[in-house]
């Protein structure tokens, strides 16, 4: 039976002094877990409510009110800076996102437990509680998740909750580290962490906007219209600082790319809009969208990337080479969303140099080189009784 989580001691840092204390604390330790608590529900941007953050000591804990009236965060951002010092995240990237618009900087080095779990043995996406569960022999109290950050004051439990996260943290990531270390798989999440501190991967471009919609259209002038309605949107979320789809949903952006109305008439035809709406400063503006995407010249109008050109008949190989991939990810204990995804395999399937991660570096070794071997019948797989065993022809 596991044991309970818990009560912590409550530490809540609200004043410019105890902060710049606590992260001068910090600046020599070889790691520091971290968490926040946020809001976004109503906002295009997240509203930074609350920063956790925990050292490798019992009393290095503490969470940090970043709605406290005049506190200076410039320690903080020192400290996430800071280069001699390891930041642990799990599940990272809005965390990131967060600190990379807080302080115009990524926290690095960064180390992400749930990427870490991945490759120890713990599946594609292993939650938090999960790992606490198995790996620190706690069941933690939830009830105080879905709390509303913003308001003042915090009660004792959301602060329990808020510093639990990163206290457990801490034992998560030394027994993953050290499992991954001893079996030399520290490099193996490197490619993973580069793109989390890629400053690319936080960019909100409007005139990329639209490369997020799902569509299988690839006619120019859709294309056009499609990208120049979506960036409309996401400035017009942007300046009102208000979620998206509280602007223009993603299906009436695709419905007036296909449609592409010249009045307010045809815009209020468009399903799921109402003619109030067409004959509002939005709905101008909008049309005025549709007239930029349709003034594009069709040779300069967006393209989607292009689609691997899969020759016919070759479902049964990919059929091969996904349970090869998953024999051997059970074999190194590794999650197969690490190593190739199903268009890798279709790619791998028609191209011996496709240009997918699974042909290069460890993953090569993982996989790789036995995925090509059993492409040219170098090696089968075959059964005895429930299991699948990899047989070497050559």
């Amino acid at each position: 039976m596991t044991a309970r989580q818990p009560a912590v001691h409550s530490l809540l840092i609200t004043t410019s002094d105890a902060l710049a204390d606590f992260c001068g604390s910090l600046a020599h330790a070889p790691y520091i877990t971290i968490d926040t608590e946020f809001l976004r529900e109503k906002t295009y941007w997240p509203i930074l409510c609350l920063v956790q953050i925990a050292g490798p000591e019992a009393d290095q804990v503490a969470a940090i009110d970043t709605m406290a009236p005049g506190l200076d965060l410039a320690p903080l951002a020192a400290l996430l800076k800071n280069t001699k010092v390891t930041k642990v995240f799990h599940a990272a990237r809005q965390d990131v996102e967060i600190f990379f618009r807080l302080t115009s900087a990524i926290p690095k080095p960064i180390v992400d437990t749930q990427v870490l779990a991945m490759v120890c043995g713990f599946g594609d996406a292993a939650s938090y509680e999960t790992l606490a569960s198995k790996l620190a022999n706690v069941r933690l109290d939830k009830l105080a998740r879905f709390t509303d950050w913003s308001r003042r004051p915090l009660s004792a439990r959301q602060l329990d909750y808020a510093l639990s996260d990163v206290i457990h943290l801490r034992g998560i990531y030394q027994k993953l580290h050290d499992k991954a270390e001893k079996t030399g798989r520290l490099e193996w999440i490197a490619e993973e962490m580069a793109l989390l501190t890629d400053p690319a991967t936080y960019e909100f471009n409007p005139e990329n906007a639209w490369k997020r919609l799902k569509t299988r259209s690839e006619k120019p002038r859709f294309l056009a219209v499609l990208k120049e309605v979506a960036a409309w949107r996401e400035r017009e979320a942007q300046s009102r600082d208000v979620p998206r789809n509280r602007v223009l949903n993603d299906e009436n952006i695709v419905e007036i790319a296909a449609h592409v109305p010249e009045t307010p008439e045809q815009l209020a035809q468009c399903r799921g809009l109402t003619r109030g709406f067409a004959d509002s400063r939005n709905g101008e503006a909008i049309l005025t969208a549709v007239r930029r995407g349709l003034a594009i010249p069709e040779n300069e109008a967006p393209k989607l990337p292009p689609r691997p050109d899969i020759p016919p008949g070759l479902g049964p190989l990919i059929d091969l080479l996904r349970v090869l991939l998953k024999l051997r990810c059970d074999e190194f204990e590794v999650a197969q969303k690490l190593i190739a995804s199903s268009s890798d395999l279709e790619r791998i399937a028609a191209d011996d140099h496709a240009k997918v991660p699974a042909l290069h570096g460890w993953r090569r070794k993982v996989f790789g080189e036995e995925a090509l071997a059993l492409k040219h019948g170098k090696l089968a797989l075959t059964a005895k009784g429930r299991s699948i065993r990899i047989i070497s022809l050559e």
